[in-house]
Parts: C-alpha cells; sequence; structure tokens
C-alpha cells in the first residue's frame, strides 16, 4: 500500500500540482502564493506551453519548479509533461487562469485519501462560461453516465487530483489537446478505478481563453463519439445500427405495400445498419486490446502492495 495511505493526515511532500500555462502571467502572480500558502511543502509545476509573456520571471521569483515548451504543444501535452516530471505519489491538476481555488485542493486530497483513485473537481452551474457550453457540457455528462451506468458530474472538469502510478498508465491514450480530462476520466471508469466528484465553484477566469467556440466546435462534437470509443463502443455503435436497421425496415414494409417490391433505398440502410454494427464490433476488440496490458500492469502493481 502506498505511503500516501498510511498516513493519518495529508503529507505535502507527497504531492504534486501540476498547471499547464499559456501567456497566464496575470493570474499566476497572485496564483501561485495562494497555493504555496495553502500547500505547504507540496511540488509546484508551472509547464510553460510556449509563453511569450513573463511566465518565466514569475516562477523564478516564486520559487516553483518550470517545464518549459518551445513553442505551444497544446493543454494535453502540458498536463503529459508534467505528470511525467512530478515526483509526488498525489497529482492535482489545476487551470492557470485563476477559475480554481487552492483551498479546493485540500477537499480533493482529503478524498484521495479515503481511497479514491480519481477526484474531480465538479463545477456548479454558475461556473460554466455560457449557456453554450453548458448546454455542451450538460450533454456530455449526460452520455457519460448512460455509457459508464455510473453518475457523471462534470466530465470536462480540469481541476481533479489522482494517484500518480495510475494516471501514468493512460498517458499514451492523452490527446495533446484540450480533451485530456474527457479520456483520462473514461480510461479511469474502463480500468475499475475508483472515482469522486466533490462540487466547487469556479471563479471567472483572469485573461482571455484559449478555447474559439468556432473553431474547436467540431471538437467538442468529437468528445461524444471519443466517450463511447473509449469505453464501450458497441454501446455507442449499437443504437446507431438498429435506428438504420429500423428506417430500413419501415421504408421496406412502406414500399412493398406501395409498390409491391424491395427498393434500393431500404437496401442502403440495411447495409449501413450492419457495416456500423461492424464497426462497433471491430471497434470493441481493438478498445479491449488497448486495456489489456494496462489491466495486466495493474494487477502486477496492486499484488505489490
Amino acid at each position: 500500500m502506498s505511503e500516501f495511505f498510511r498516513q493519518k493526515e495529508i503529507s505535502m511532500d507527497l504531492v504534486s500540482i501540476v498547471l499547464p500555462s499559456k501567456n497566464e502571467a496575470a493570474s499566476l502572480v497572485t496564483l501561485l502564493p495562494a497555493i504555496q500558502k495553502v500547500c505547504g511543502a507540496a511540488e509546484i509545476i508551472v509547464v510553460n506551453d510556449g509563453s511569450t509573456d513573463n511566465t518565466d520571471e514569475l516562477c523564478q521569483a516564486c520559487g516553483v519548479r518550470q517545464i518549459r515548451h518551445p513553442y505551444s504543444k497544446g493543454n494535453g501535452a502540458a498536463i503529459k509533461a508534467g505528470a511525467r516530471a512530478a515526483k509526488g505519489e498525489i497529482i492535482v491538476f489545476m487551470d492557470a487562469d485563476g477559475q480554481h481555488k487552492p483551498t479546493d485542493i485540500l477537499r480533493l486530497l482529503d478524498k484521495i485519501h479515503q481511497g479514491y483513485d480519481l477526484v474531480v473537481g465538479a463545477r456548479d452551474t454558475k461556473s460554466q462560461a455560457g449557456l453554450g457550453r453548458l448546454a455542451a457540457n450538460t450533454l456530455y455528462n449526460k452520455l457519460a453516465s448512460w455509457m459508464v451506468e455510473h453518475p457523471v458530474e462534470d466530465l470536462t472538469s480540469g481541476f481533479r487530483a489522482v494517484v500518480a502510478k495510475r494516471f501514468h498508465e493512460f498517458l499514451y491514450l492523452l490527446p495533446n489537446g484540450f480533451s485530456y480530462p474527457t479520456t483520462s476520466t473514461m480510461a479511469f471508469f474502463r480500468a475499475g478505478f475508483s472515482i469522486a466528484y466533490i462540487p466547487i465553484q469556479a471563479e471567472k477566469r483572469i485573461g482571455k481563453s484559449h478555447i474559439n467556440l468556432r473553431k474547436d466546435g467540431i471538437r467538442f462534437l468529437l468528445i461524444i463519439f471519443k466517450v463511447g470509443t473509449l469505453y464501450s463502443p458497441l454501446k455507442l455503435f449499437t443504437p446507431i445500427s438498429a435506428s438504420f436497421f429500423t428506417m430500413g425496415l419501415i421504408y421496406y414494409v412502406y414500399t412493398y405495400f406501395a409498390m409491391g417490391r424491395f427498393t434500393n433505398m431500404s437496401g442502403l440502410l440495411f447495409s449501413t445498419a450492419v457495416i456500423i454494427f461492424l464497426m462497433g464490433l471491430v471497434s470493441e476488440q481493438i478498445t479491449s486490446l488497448q486495456y489489456k496490458e494496462t489491466d495486466q500492469t495493474h494487477e502486477r502493481s496492486d499484488g505489490l502492495e
């Protein structure tokens, strides 16, 4: 069993706090001292993702560890770089834009201390950036809850604490963009790890958001499909296949009684249904193989504890 869980109280020298940052100096100037005040001996890592502001000078002034990217590689790439460099048994990921309260870190760690592998700060409705983002996140949460058959309160929250060795098992799955929270959450569910949520109220971010709703609209749409393919592809593809099959059957019944024949459209709908189902079946097998090595690694590591 990890040393962290043998402690009666949280030991901050076992915690690493990772902040992916791109031109967030305006918030870091107050955020870093606030984290240091709350978390004391915890390791703080700022992943400077190609910033052009004075992030470098701020990190030096505050005495925090910095990982510098020569150019912007994306939020997910910064998260992976920070996770690889972190020395702590527990890693806390939080945004560098001032939305997340340092005091909530202790609440995340308290849940981890209770035996959870991943704890996510779930934003309330007042913390969502606009009605469009609220509607999208609500859709993601409901879809993910249906897929995993467990309440998912905030699929896309970037404020989370995780057992480091568990998170490292899925680094190869994480994208370099903004959807790392979705990928990691579904991967943890798929592997059977314990996940908890705590309610948080996010503050208004300092500075300008790096998310462009027009540019990233397709990306958010793809998240929906990623949720399904990461957890159980057949559960996503089967209803779609059944819908095409039903449309084909209804159209065939109509044309049979109206024209007394089987039409090309019915054949196309039936064929589409079969193809989609087979795609789901192949995806299911690929997903199982993808997680097989992770499951074996998990079993070996548990046997050593």
